[in-house]
């Protein structure tokens, strides 16, 4: 009898413990109330915006970042750029960047108020439908490069509510559109999209503007990235060897 009392309250303490686990993963899932009124309001909206250029919601897409456009244009940019019917990334929309931090130059260690430079990529589980500023999702910073230089930080985000210690921030308005846009693309089959990041549009005249920069030996390196998608209309993989960024085919 006190056998069977045991294997009872086993097998109830089990129960238990899945209901509290799977409870807990509820309240934690993907969407929050914001995010998905942001979503069902956007959706629609957007799916109209794409037709007129012959793409659709859900395609896979793809995330520019520019701090500014050259020395005599501060205003920061986020692009976004979705894959048509041929396999290319064509232009889409941009919003102008509320706020980033610091200076131009990549973040370098935790604290130092740096928005970051490089190569990055944003996964579903990076989303932050609960996010503290309206919604957001994390860069991934640091990569595979800047552990390789030793640099420290974290929690680096795209996110709304237009303030920035270290983060890129958007409006309100701004960071429901580009949600949407993300959220569809990795609910449409991309495991993961490209966020790039740069000081500034990787032109000729932008690198001769700033040969003399303490990172500009930096800016060549990503340039190649730059230029790669420039040339392909598709971004490139990124791979890091002897603590430079190399770039090949996206197979």
């Amino acid at each position: 009898m006190r056998i069977i009392r045991f294997i009872t309250f086993s097998f109830a303490l089990i129960a238990l413990t899945v209901f509290i686990v799977w409870s807990f993963a509820s309240a934690r899932s993907v969407d929050s109330e914001r995010s998905r009124k942001a979503v069902k309001y956007w959706m629609p909206v957007l799916q109209v915006e794409l037709a007129r250029k012959d793409l659709k919601l859900g395609a896979p897409i793809f995330l520019r970042l520019t701090k500014t456009q050259s020395k005599t244009d501060i205003q920061g940019r986020l692009e976004v750029f979705v894959e048509n019917s041929s396999g290319e990334f064509v232009f889409f929309k941009s919003w102008d960047i509320c706020a980033y931090s610091g200076a131009l130059g990549p973040k370098l260690r935790q604290g130092d108020g740096q928005s970051p430079e490089g190569f990055y990529f944003v996964t579903p589980a990076r989303l932050n439908p609960y996010s503290k500023f309206h919604l957001s999702f994390n860069l991934g910073y640091p990569n595979a490069y800047d552990r390789a230089h030793g640099r420290t930080g974290d929690f680096l985000m795209v996110h709304g509510d237009c303030v920035s210690i270290g983060c890129y921030a958007m409006t309100d308005v701004g960071i429901e559109e580009i949600y949407t846009l993300v959220q569809s693309a990795l609910g449409g089959g991309q495991h993961f999209i490209r966020v790039h990041s740069f000081p500034f549009p990787m032109t000729d005249e932008n690198m001769q503007a700033y040969k003399s920069h303490k990172d500009a030996a930096f800016w060549q390196n990503i340039k190649q990235g730059w230029d790669w998608f420039e040339t392909h209309r598709r971004p490139p993989n990124v791979k890091v060897e002897e603590r430079r960024y190399v770039f090949n085919t996206d197979l």
